[in-house]
């Protein structure tokens, strides 16, 4: 949800009768274009001292109070306006646009109901439902109110991006391009656009556009044009770019209606409360990460509490999650503000944001300050260039202390990665090499992460291995059709015969981890380096070889690598990076011995005990409480054994 634009205060139905408030109405919707609210309620409330019950008045009313902060009133004056003239249908929908923002979803959803009612053609009604729905889990019934607003209105931009971003989640990749590409044509300036559609793209490894993709987004947040910070790690940012982009970003949510007081003192003897807030306790790579963790907390020092307002899967891993916290809160139909309100009567001490700029995050939440300490961790850890975000756990690899000046929070370092290393996990069966279309003897390079990290320049140097290896294959994710074809396509013309390039379908996660035991090689991305995948290869025992970034993003797998003690699996450049792979590919004692020393770096790392990672995340929660109490603000430390 977007808010209240200039286009919701156009939608007053009809003029009022007699002339002298038909020019106060005109009168308030030019104040209101030029910015003058306080004229513009002036208007409003001369029309309303003759007419107290002037629907029209009443809705503009509603509409100033609702942008001005004060929703309780703008509602109560759209529901009189209602009241007074019930097919007044721009109302019904308005209504609903001020309670979604609530998080009152079905009643705003029968608001647009009410309002299609008496219009079935009312395109903005039928686009406000679509968003509804999709936030409520029902994307196809979304989809069908979006496909319908287009069709009313196919110069509306907005409804055109909630068409691809619905058609998203049914895997329509192709769909969902054309979708953005509609939505940058109608509006080069929209401000989330140009963003997905380069993602969108990058997940089709479609290249066509890669360059200027790129640097079109470099160029926007130079200009000061916020993209979203995700994305744009895609587009090989520099730290800067990403300051200035989470900058942009984070400015929509600093100033909320209310921000909780962050005085709060608690006995010393009492156990900090650590709450974990998240999208994502489901079987999801975040998930799957985190609940070792949280199983493993010291009870005796840290009560914890698990705050979701992400689906509940049904899957094992929820369940697992739900009772490995003290409490566990689903808190989707709580509003940011009730969610807020619900941690800070909870007396979180600290509040552990596990979402960052990923997909569905919250930050409304954050931005209210519901806990003195709040914390940025594991599913985003660049900048937030947030005010109310303290700290932001890493390691000295992932985020090395020198970036500092590029980040608001304190920068706090694990002795390890920042990343968990499982020691043995759940891995199903292992198939024959034949049964998946490898080859038996052949050399097989794997690649699993998701297809928008794979970029031209690391496709051109794995096509160079390939030929430099005769026999050896590529194994790849089929995340599409699509981006399968544009794969083979680009293998075609580097010279590369296209069956050399292995797809695996989707499977579940035993099958999926079982994959990594019959590869040789795990080939790395850049500029955006695999994370849970990187922990998965090597936790199997498949060795990974990376190339370094400058930025966080390009360094997840070094950090991993760093961690168990394989500095020589870290690269930094792509030179040294595709010679790295021939040699290993090509030398058989040399990758025998590499494997033998992961698998002895598994059995007996710090960086695989789970334990152990426990107490190095919780010496810095110590700290930062300890920080607090003192009366001191965030500063930057890291846990026991930290080289720095």
């Amino acid at each position: 949800m977007s808010g209240f634009g200039r286009s919701v205060f156009g939608m007053m139905a009809g003029a009022a009768p007699g002339q002298d408030i038909a020019a106060l109405l005109r009168a308030a919707m030019a104040h209101r274009q030029a910015g003058r609210m306080d004229e513009a309620r002036a208007c409003c409330e001369t029309i309303l001292r003759s007419d107290a019950g002037h629907a029209d008045a009443l809705h503009f009313l509603g509409l100033i109070d609702i942008v001005q902060g004060h929703a309780d009133a703008g509602i109560a004056r759209i529901r009189r306006a209602i009241a007074a003239r019930p097919d007044f249908t721009a109302a019904h929908n308005n209504l609903g646009r001020a309670l979604q923002d609530q998080g009152e979803l079905d009643e705003a959803a029968a608001c647009y109901r009410a309002a299609l009612a008496l219009q079935p053609d009312y395109a903005p009604a039928c686009r406000n439902l679509g968003t509804v729905l999709h936030a409520q889990g029902m994307a196809q019934e979304a989809i069908a109110c979006f496909e319908k607003a287009v069709a009313l209105r196919p110069d509306h931009a907005e409804a055109w991006s909630n068409l691809g971003h619905a058609l998203k989640d049914r895997g329509r990749i192709a769909d969902v391009i054309g979708c953005f590409e509609k939505v940058v044509g109608l509006d080069p300036e929209f401000a989330d656009a140009r963003a997905e559609l380069m993602h969108q793209r990058q997940l089709a490894c479609d290249w066509r556009a890669f360059d200027a993709d790129c640097a079109h987004l470099l160029q926007r947040v130079r200009d000061g044009v916020r993209v979203q910070p995700f994305v744009l790690r895609g587009a090989s940012p520099t730290l800067p770019d990403l300051m200035a982009s989470a900058s942009l970003e984070i400015a929509r949510f600093e100033a909320p209606a209310r921000v909780f007081s962050i005085d709060r003192s608690r006995p010393a003897q009492d156990r900090i409360r650590v709450g974990y807030l998240s999208s994502d306790f489901r079987m999801h790579p975040v998930g799957r990460l985190i609940v070792e963790l949280i199983e493993r907390h010291d009870r005796t020092q840290f009560e914890v509490i698990g705050y979701s307002y992400g689906p509940d899967d049904g899957s094992a891993l929820r369940r697992r999650l739900t009772a490995a916290f003290d409490r566990f809160a689903d808190i989707r139909a709580l509003s940011d503000a009730q969610a807020a309100q619900r941690i800070h009567e909870d007396a979180v001490d600290i509040l552990v944001d596990l979402n960052g700029f990923t997909r569905d995050a919250r930050l409304a939440i954050l931005a209210r300050r519901p806990a003195p300490v709040q914390v940025n961790y594991l599913g985003y850890i660049g900048t937030m260039a947030a005010g109310f975000i303290d700290y932001v756990i890493a390691d000295p690899f992932a985020v090395p202390t020198a970036h500092q000046a590029q980040y608001r929070e304190r920068i706090v370092h694990l002795p390890g990665s920042y990343l968990p290393v499982t020691r043995r996990p759940e891995a199903g069966q292992t198939p024959s090499r034949a049964a998946l279309g490898l080859p038996e003897d052949g050399f097989v390079f794997a690649c699993f992460s998701s297809s928008y990290k794979i970029t031209p320049a690391v496709f051109d140097v794995w096509m160079r291995v390939l030929r430099a290896v005769p026999g050896s294959v590529l194994w790849l994710v089929a995340a599409s059709d699509l981006a399968t074809a544009n794969l083979r396509g680009q293998a075609a013309s580097r010279g590369v015969d296209p069956t050399r390039l292995v797809f695996a379908p989707l499977v579940p996660i035993p099958a999926y981890l079982a994959r990594f035991r019959l590869a040789d090689l795990f080939l790395d991305t850049l500029p955006c380096s695999a994370c849970t995948i990187g922990s998965d290869a090597l936790s199997m025992g498949l060795p990974v070889l990376t190339c370094a970034g400058d930025i966080f993003a390009g360094r997840h797998a070094g950090s991993l690598l760093r961690a168990l003690g394989l500095p020589e699996l870290i690269t930094f450049s792509l030179e040294d990076y595709e010679a790295l792979a021939v040699a290993l590919a090509t030398d058989p004692q040399r990758h025998a011995a590499c494997r033998t020393r992961l698998a002895r770096q598994l059995a007996q790392s710090p960086a695989t005990d789970a334990a152990c990672f426990a107490r190095s995340i919780e010496a810095l929660y110590l700290r930062m409480w300890d920080t607090r109490r003192q009366g001191g603000g965030p500063r930057d430390f890291r846990a026991h054994g930290s080289p720095g």
